[in-house]
């Protein structure tokens, strides 16, 4: 098996590209050991020292690490890991491990959101994709024309993110939708 890797945007994310589906279902991300629970690669990912973050995307695995930790001393132990968890026949995910994705919201304004969402989805997130994130609909703030996006996988923390969201996903979501006056990240 020859699994390719592929440098992000966020210098602490490494894209793993293992020619297969990974997450056929919709991105997933594990945000901590206990969150991979029922996830037995993305557990093996976290059992390499440094790894502070996985994500699952449609074929891609993308890992960030913490400032502690240089990529040239985990990625053969990722690699290693990614490997064996492929090849070992067991299942990625559990059959739990289904994600809505991205909020839900009622109210007045629900067709504007379903515009805003439609966008994300055929616009944004396949761009994010190939970077190795993923970017989801958080909430609307109809008093002040303000939308609410989480940032996962390399777009979680990476410098380049601010300017993805307000060069590209703001002006994107305005030209379409006049009623938006903003975007934001949420945590």
């Amino acid at each position: 098996m020859f699994i390719q890797t592929e440098a992000t945007p966020n210098p602490n994310t490494l894209k793993f590209l293992p020619g297969r589906e990974i997450a056929p279902d919709g991105p997933r991300e594990f945000e901590s050991e206990e969150d991979a629970a029922d996830a037995p690669l993305a557990a093996d990912l976290f059992l390499v020292d440094g790894v502070s973050g996985v994500f699952f995307g449609e074929d891609f695995i993308a890992v960030t690490k913490t400032d502690a930790y240089e990529w040239d001393h985990i990625k053969p132990f990722l690699l290693g890991a990614i490997m064996d968890g492929l090849q070992s026949g067991r299942p990625l995910m559990g059959a739990a491990q289904s994600e809505s994705g991205h909020a839900n919201y009622a109210g007045e304004d629900e067709g504007l959101v379903k515009e805003i969402i439609e966008l994300i989805d055929t616009r944004v997130r396949p761009a994010v994709a190939q970077d190795g994130g993923d970017i989801l609909f958080h909430s609307y703030l109809a008093d002040s024309g303000i939308v609410r996006l989480k940032m996962r996988g390399a777009c979680a923390g990476c410098p380049s993110s601010t300017m993805t969201l307000k060069s590209g996903i703001e002006n994107l979501l305005k030209h379409y939708i006049p009623e938006i006056q903003s975007v934001e990240a949420v945590e």
